[in-house]
């Protein structure tokens, strides 16, 4: 299997194909045993023409019934053996592809979930290559390759009836094997053309769904709509132009061989009419024949899902290589709330220049620091940065001494909580979320963490309470209901480090109180916050302030000394007067 799904050039072995051709290892027993029932199956193929050349060869001539019923049941015996082989087969690949999507469903969805965010490309594709892999290896067609070297076989099996019906049937494999190189070389472009429009038409149907409140506030409806079906027109186009091809393709490979059957049966009735052969080898003939014709036909007719199988093993095979399988790390014990960044340079996914330059600071326990700077300054990227979203092209990020990467990913996520600009929720209840989707929520923690937030009471009064069902077809919340429920969500696993990416940017004078007193109570338990701010009331709570300006660091220090420098009425942001007229120069 790898050998037939690998790229065109199989002599280039990567990381990715080798884990892989490690996966399929572990289906070879299934693949063994499929390989050893296809043998008795093809064998006992030969049934069919051996019984047609005893009844027309001996029990015509003999006129003898129970010769012909001793046949017949051995014949019927020998068939019901072989329905239960082939079902067998059908069964055991069906498991191989199971186990083959077992081995490596968790390694392709943590190696998804890491390119996910920065290439939008490949966002959720590793899964679907994984899938096409399985339904091919499901498939009949990938048993018609265990038939498929049967062939020669009954072709010689033939030729020993006649050397001219030999060559009839060698002939006819020759044809239905053009007729699929032919369709390979005149569908190859049409199916890409098709594949690349449905991409594009999906993602398009994406953004507008997850921009649904501007499309419906903005009046967007009949624009996004003419967009989506110009785009999803051109792209049902294109795929009923390879499905009409292919469909041209099979029905003609059916036709083909179903006349060459045809065909050699009346070749076989003239050599019949010249005492060259005996009426069963010509009914026998046609037998084999189509027994031999069958896998490729086969084959032909499943060859988009063999494409796309293929396509989908190169596509895994640079996903993994791409991102390396998680090594085991030694459980460090829990850091204390220092962190220290030195050098740090940030270069987003497909971006040739880097967002982030050179930034160092440190935050020892009990500080908050506040980082400001106008739009597009490197603010959401510092923070994607510290999550380990985004990895540094340059520089360090060291958590109590350890560079972030030396904890487990499910520990390091447990001590930094991390408040997103833009929330999302899953289908599922408050606590669900909450919980970080956990099977078994605690809902004594899921409690102390939404009170920490400031939103207990704010959960209370909602139609549901923590039951309240959120995400795409749950209860429609607030801005301002989100960020509270998404802090106390980053404040669940009692994080060391809490970073804030405009924690306040939808919250009232009740909602910034209560993110103010959750900040005061971290500090006061040594835990440390990092805020990306734009309005000053975010500072408010701040110990030290970092200013970036065009992904540069300008200023850092303490937060009074800071605003002094840079605005004129640097006393009443310090006070966090509560208003948004004050801003930064």
């Amino acid at each position: 299997m790898a050998q037939i799904l690998s790229s065109m050039n199989p002599s280039i072995t990567t990381p990715g194909h080798t884990e892989l051709q490690q996966a399929q290892r572990q289906c070879r027993p299934l693949v063994g045993a499929t390989a050893g029932f296809s043998i008795f199956v093809n064998l006992l193929m030969l049934a069919g023409p051996l019984y047609m050349l005893q009844v027309y060869d001996r029990v015509l001539s003999s006129r003898s019934v129970a010769t012909l019923l001793v046949l017949t049941g051995l014949i019927t015996f020998l068939y019901l053996i072989t329905g239960v082989l082939d079902c067998c087969r059908s069964r055991l690949m069906a498991r191989a592809g199971a186990r083959f999507q077992q081995a490596l469903e968790k390694r392709v969805f943590h190696a998804a979930l890491s390119t996910s965010s920065t290439h939008d490309k490949e966002k959720g594709s590793g899964l679907r290559d994984l899938d096409a892999i399985q339904r091919w290896v499901s498939s009949p067609a990938s048993i018609a390759l265990f038939d498929l070297p049967w062939t020669p076989i009954f072709i010689a099996g033939i030729w020993m009836f006649h050397p001219l019906l030999g060559s009839f049937a060698l002939a006819a494999v020759g044809i239905l094997v053009a007729l699929a190189l032919l369709n390979q070389w005149t569908s190859r472009r049409v199916l890409a053309q098709a594949h690349r429009g449905l991409y594009h038409a999906n993602k398009l149907s994406d953004q507008i769904q997850t921009e649904a409140h501007m499309v419906q506030s903005m009046g967007m409806h009949q624009a996004s709509y003419t967009l989506w079906q110009t785009k999803r027109r051109r792209a049902l186009l294109t795929q009923l132009a390879a499905t009409d091809l292919a469909g041209a393709f099979g029905a003609a490979t059916k036709t083909i061989r179903m006349f060459l059957q045809s065909a050699i049966l009346g070749l076989g009735a003239y050599l019949v009419l010249q005492n060259a052969v005996s009426p069963g080898v010509m009914i026998a003939s046609s037998v084999l024949m189509g027994r031999a014709l069958a896998p490729i036909e086969t084959l032909i007719n499943q060859r988009p899902l063999f494409v796309q199988a293929r396509l989908g093993w190169n596509s895994l095979a640079a996903l993994l290589t791409q991102v390396p399988p998680v090594q085991l790390r030694t459980v460090l014990p829990q850091p204390s709330a220092k962190l220290e960044v030195k050098n740090l340079t940030v270069i987003p996914p497909q971006k040739m220049q880097a967002s982030l330059k050179l930034i160092n600071f440190s935050i020892f326990p009990g500080q908050a620091l506040g980082v400001i700077g106008p739009s597009g300054a490197g603010k959401s990227t510092l923070a994607k940065a510290l999550t380990t979203i985004w990895s540094p092209a340059g520089g360090t990020i060291r958590l109590d001494g350890a560079s972030l990467h030396h904890y487990d990913p499910s520990l390091r996520g447990a001590y930094i909580g991390y408040l997103p600009q833009h929330i999302h929720f899953f289908d599922g209840s408050i606590t669900q979320n909450i919980a970080r989707m956990i099977s078994v929520p605690d809902p004594q923690r899921v409690a102390c963490a939404a009170q920490k937030a400031g939103a207990h009471e704010m959960i209370l009064h909602l139609p549901d309470g923590y039951d309240t069902i959120l995400g795409g077809d749950g209860m429609q919340l607030s801005g301002g209901q989100m960020q509270r429920i998404g802090l106390a969500r980053a404040l669940y696993s009692d994080p060391v480090i809490l970073i804030l990416d405009e924690p306040n940017s939808n919250l009232d004078n009740v909602g910034n109180a209560a993110l103010n007193t959750t900040i005061q109570q971290m500090k006061a338990i040594q835990k440390s916050i990092i805020i990306m701010a734009h309005r000053p009331t975010a500072i408010a709570e701040c110990d030290i302030l970092l200013v970036l300006k065009d992904g540069g660091q300008t200023a850092f220090g303490p937060r009074d000394r800071i605003l002094a420098s840079m605005v004129q009425n640097h006393h009443s942001i310090a006070r966090a007067a509560g208003t948004n007229s004050t801003g930064l120069r």
